[in-house]
């Protein structure tokens, strides 16, 4: 669950990137500085942030990377502030390439594995405004609070509609998944289809409406139950727009 932005530098500027990463635990400014590549896998930049101290460590590495089916690049980074190691992604909006810019979005990098949904609880009501959702899910574990908002760079019928955000503790959105608007084929019902980082994983549920819902502004969240009936590209939940 981390969310944030990296910025290019003048090239004069001792460390190449500059940024903030979040997640619900932390806020912490962060620098890419280039480092002397002993091989072709080897890290492009050490990732640098300053500690309590005052003093400046080393929290990770970072790649350049090209996506193999969109040939756009982004920056792969590892990163352990002291709560286990985890991985993230910088990458580019489509406005953001066309612009030349310097800037970058992190977001989570996804899992091939799902967690099991079986013991989750949740609900989820529809906002007056902006076509947006607030809700919660939440099981022994753990209990997220969150909100659905519009996807503005949906520009493909299989990205996704939604994206799901929860706050860092200084109240920065965090991108955690994506939301699907969907029908089942069996009832005709509209449902959402939601994958969201979790603190035991990435999670795939249904927010649907019983009987005495439908009509409200008000949803259930329900494990996934693989029927078949799952957005197109549904696994793919946690990149910006696919």
């Amino acid at each position: 669950m981390f969310a944030g932005t990296l910025t290019r530098n003048a090239e004069t500027a001792a460390a190449e990137y500059s940024g903030m990463i979040h997640s619900t635990r932390f806020d912490i400014a962060i620098q890419l500085e280039a480092r002397a590549k002993m091989s072709a896998r080897s890290p492009d930049f050490d990732v640098t942030a300053i500690n309590k101290s005052g003093r400046k460590v080393r929290i990770g590495t970072a790649w350049n990377e090209t996506g193999n089916t969109s040939g756009n690049l982004y920056i792969s980074m590892q990163i352990d502030v002291g709560l286990g190691p985890f991985r993230v992604n910088a990458v580019q909006t489509k406005e953001a390439r066309a612009a030349q810019s310097g800037e970058f979005e992190i977001i989570p990098l996804v899992s091939n594995g799902l967690m099991k949904s079986g013991s989750i609880s949740g609900e989820m009501t529809a906002m007056d405004a902006d076509n947006a959702f607030t809700g919660y899910i939440a099981n022994m574990m753990f209990d997220l609070e969150f909100m659905l908002i519009e996807n503005s760079y949906k520009t493909e019928e299989t990205h996704p509609d939604y994206r799901i955000e929860v706050s860092s503790p200084r109240g920065t959105p965090i991108r955690v998944g994506s939301a699907w608007m969907a029908k089942s084929s069996r009832t005709g019902n509209d449902y959402l289809s939601l994958l969201i980082n979790t603190p035991d994983g990435d999670l795939r549920v249904n927010a649907v409406q019983n009987e005495e819902q439908r009509g409200g502004q008000t949803f259930s969240i329900i494990p996934f139950i693989d029927s078949g009936e799952q957005p197109q590209d549904a696994g793919a939940g946690l990149s910006l727009v696919a």
